[in-house]
């Protein structure tokens, strides 16, 4: 009987922390020029912020392999990529203060770890969201769907 209470306070104080993880979201680059997650998700209802943190499981310098974590409405990638190779390192490769980027990591080389806290009111429910890599050439493979539900 002591099992079976024990148990059941584990679940009550476990559900809580189950769901505030859901609100923290990670994702791996390595030397490959790979995430290992072609998709991520979110629920509004759940999550009023949101972070992301971006691990870098290489070992090459952010010269040479650097990785970030980009976030946009799909229709935007492809601007925010372009515009982001002129911006240089410094800027992420990403241009300054465009109101096209949803959040961003900063660029990190191997080893490294960044994170993003966002206001996910930015986000819609369905809409098309993509996540990826602006370092120069990185985007058209390190990409991915973010999914936003209610």
């Amino acid at each position: 009987m002591n099992l079976f209470k024990t148990l059941a306070l584990a679940l009550v104080f476990a559900s809580p922390l189950a769901q505030a993880g859901e609100c923290e979201l990670e994702i791996e680059g390595n030397d490959a020029m790979q995430f290992n997650l072609s998709e991520m998700e979110v629920s509004l209802s759940e999550c009023p912020s949101l972070t992301v943190k971006l691990v870098h499981v290489g070992n090459l310098p952010v010269d040479v392999m650097g990785h970030n974590w980009v976030l946009t409405e799909t229709a935007n990638k492809d601007e925010v990529v372009d515009a982001g190779l002129p911006a240089g390192l410094e800027n992420n490769y990403l241009p300054p203060d465009s109101d096209k980027v949803i959040a961003h990591t900063k660029v990190i080389g191997g080893g490294e770890e960044d994170s993003v806290t966002f206001d996910t009111s930015a986000l819609t429910a369905g809409g098309d969201y993509t996540f990826f890599c602006s370092f120069p050439g990185h985007a058209a493979v390190m990409n991915g769907t973010f999914k936003v539900n209610e």
